[in-house]
């Protein structure tokens, strides 16, 4: 079955990387010229994906504004004779069909895909994390569709993590296939030093069946306190087995400081209108540090 859905948790308070979210979202943080959002709603509509629902809660209206039409501002633009960044502001708002809705209460990244089930309804369907910003040739995305049009099963992405680093993610237990392309049949969130099944951590992408809806309205409250989806997916890789794609390009956790700085570095680097001059300031600065 093609994949042509995503869902975009974005309900996070962002209190890493406060007080710049006491009045504004992390996912609007501007990472050069495009809000940090907008880079993961691209990346989802170039894998294919058509329609896109982001999870949002109290206070971030502004997201939705920023995919909306704003005529007062393209009439501004056109009489002052910038067609070119009209034509831009227009886009934004035609990338994919985009959908909105409020997570009531902040009980985890699991229950945020939950209040996704009526707008999936019986297809996979693809997650792309709110907080994860990933700069690639390919679009990660893309990259876990194709494995689960291959293999049938649910996919997450995954990189290596650091060992001194693992405990604050997720750890997989995975079986090279081939390359990239690994099977996995159990993972736990944050472990513990002697619960680590591996380096391999999930980061940022999944390809999820809708299986998994079932399973998070019987999971339990996890670390934290939140439903977990690692959680329902550890009981899915169980059951039915998953893939995991180690999957090329850089990944930036935009929900912290300096991850929000390594992207903004990286993207003004290879910006085709600042990257030269850019990088000339970075050389020059870097002869102070």
């Amino acid at each position: 079955m093609k994949i042509t859905k995503a869902v975009i948790p974005a309900a996070g308070l962002g209190t890493r990387v406060l007080p710049a979210t006491k009045a504004m979202p992390k996912e609007m943080f501007p990472l050069v010229d495009k809000p940090a959002i907008q880079y993961i709603v691209e990346e989802a509509a170039n894998s294919g994906i058509t329609d896109i629902l982001i999870i949002t809660n109290r206070g971030k209206g502004i997201i939705e504004d920023h995919f909306d039409r704003i005529p007062e501002l393209e009439k501004n633009l056109l009489l002052s004779k910038k067609n070119e960044t009209c034509d831009i502001i227009k886009q934004i708002s035609y990338i994919s069909n985009v959908f909105f809705l409020r997570q009531k209460e902040a009980k985890g990244l699991g229950h945020a895909v939950l209040q996704a089930k009526s707008f999936v309804g019986n297809e996979p369907f693809a997650v792309l994390y709110g907080d994860d910003v990933i700069i690639s040739e390919k679009p990660v995305c893309s990259e876990l569709i194709s494995s689960f049009e291959e293999f049938g099963l649910a996919v997450v992405g995954t990189q290596k993590i650091k060992d001194s680093e693992i405990s604050k993610y997720s750890s997989l237990k995975v079986k090279k296939i081939r390359k990239n392309i690994f099977r996995c049949d159990d993972m736990i969130e944050k472990p513990n030093k002697n619960e680590v099944m591996s380096l391999y951590a999930i980061l940022g992408r999944c390809v999820l069946v809708p299986e998994i809806f079932d399973i998070l309205e019987n999971t339990e409250p996890g670390n934290g306190g939140e439903i977990q989806l690692t959680d329902a997916m550890r009981i899915l890789a169980q059951t039915r087995g998953m893939i995991a794609v180690e999957y090329s390009g850089t990944r930036h956790d935009v929900g912290s400081k300096f991850g929000t700085a390594k992207a903004c570095v990286q993207i003004a680097a290879e910006h085709p209108e600042i990257g030269n001059k850019f990088k000339l300031f970075i050389k020059e600065f870097a002869k102070s540090l």
